[in-house]
């Protein structure tokens, strides 16, 4: 069961659900070459991501996927049936896992829906899951531009979405 307590004996990633702050440094630098290559960003995703570094850690470690994004989620006739990929699973923050609502759901509505059904999301963490959304898009779109454009879709896609709820 995800978003629980994980026992002080669980596994931890060194890259996974961590703070934000430990990321920092290499979302800079993927910023810094997409802002040569695309128009992607802006000082909207650029204010997300500050606010997200600021953003309080207010809850305890939980299990986490760690790794959600449209590949990793099977979807049939729009409803999603299954998430595969969990050998990342680890515990950390679950707004790791939250940024995947900007990745899934391109209508406004529904991520407002996403949210409300997650009822205990401090804007703490909400801030926090928006700034995963920025690591992992630009992840995606700059690993993506070089080699997989499927990646690269995803977070072009992502980041515009974003902005979106800004």
């Amino acid at each position: 069961m995800l978003h629980v307590p994980a026992p002080p004996n669980t596994p931890s990633n060194p890259f996974r659900g961590v703070p934000l702050h430990q990321r920092a440094t290499s979302v800079k630098e993927r910023m810094q070459r997409l802002e040569q290559k695309t128009n992607l960003i802006t000082p909207d995703i650029k204010h997300i991501w500050n606010q997200a570094l600021d953003a309080p850690m207010d809850v305890e470690a939980t299990w986490i996927h760690s790794d959600l994004h449209p590949c990793n989620v099977l979807v049939e006739a729009g409803v999603i049936t299954g998430i595969i990929d969990w050998g990342d699973i680890t515990a950390g923050d679950r707004a790791a896992d939250l940024a995947a609502i900007w990745m899934l759901f391109s209508d406004v509505k529904v991520r407002q829906q996403a949210i409300a059904a997650y009822a205990n999301a401090s804007e703490a963490t909400l801030e926090r899951a928006r700034g995963w959304a920025v690591f992992f898009d630009a992840m995606l779109l700059d690993t993506g531009l070089v080699d997989n454009p499927r990646f690269a879709a995803i977070g072009e896609k992502t980041l515009r979405l974003i902005t979106e709820d800004v």
